[in-house]
C-alpha cells in the first residue's frame, strides 16, 4: 500500500527491513482500541543482528545512534505489518521506550536514543513528537548495543 508516509519513506531514501518474527514467549504488536502497541526492537537488519556490543566501550555514541535508529527502522516495519501495509494510519508516535546496553560510567543514553526519536520526527513530522524514556542497562537480549520500544495512536 503506498501513502502519504510511505512517499515520506521514499523521499528521505529510508527502506523498512521486514519485520521480525518474535524469539521468546511474546507477540511483535498489540492493538488495543486506537493504541498499537510495539514491543522492544532490537538492532536486526533482516535476521542479521547488527551492532553486538556495549555503546561506550564497544561502540562510539554516534554508532549507538545508528543503532537506536536501526530499532527504529524495525519499529515502524512492525508499525507497518500491524496496520495491514498503511502507517498513514499513524495519528501520533505517543512513547518512545529505549535501553542502550552500557557501562556503569556511561551517562550519555539520551543521545543514543536521538537516532530513534530523530527518525519518528523525520518521517512523521509533528505527529513524530513523543514522549521517552532513555535508560542504561548492564545488558540486552543478544548483547545488542540498543533496543527500542513504542507506543501508537492509530485511526
Amino acid at each position: 500500500m503506498s501513502g502519504r508516509i510511505d512517499a515520506r519513506l521514499k523521499e528521505l531514501g529510508i527502506e523498512l527491513p521486514q519485520a521480525a518474527a518474535p524469539v521468546a514467549a511474546y507477540v511483535p504488536t498489540t492493538i488495543s482500541g486506537n493504541t498499537l502497541y510495539v514491543s522492544g526492537q532490537i538492532t536486526v537488519w533482516n535476521g542479521e543482528r547488527k551492532f553486538i556490543g556495549k555503546v561506550g566501550q564497544d561502540f562510539t555514541v554516534e554508532q549507538g545512534r545508528e543503532a537506536a535508529r536501526l530499532c527504529g527502522l524495525n519499529i515502524l516495519a512492525q508499525a507497518r505489518a500491524a496496520l495491514g501495509g498503511d502507517l498513514d494510519r499513524v495519528v501520533r508516535v505517543l512513547r518512545l521506550g529505549g535501553f542502550v546496553n552500557s557501562g556503569a560510567d556511561f551517562h550519555d543514553h539520551p543521545a543514543v536514543i536521538n537516532g530513534a526519536s530523530e527518525l519518528m520526527l523525520d518521517v512523521f513530522g509533528e505527529a513524530g513528537k513523543h514522549a521517552r524514556a532513555a535508560v542504561g542497562a548492564p545488558s540486552l537480549p543478544a548483547n545488542v548495543a540498543v533496543e527500542v520500544d513504542a507506543i501508537f495512536e492509530i485511526a
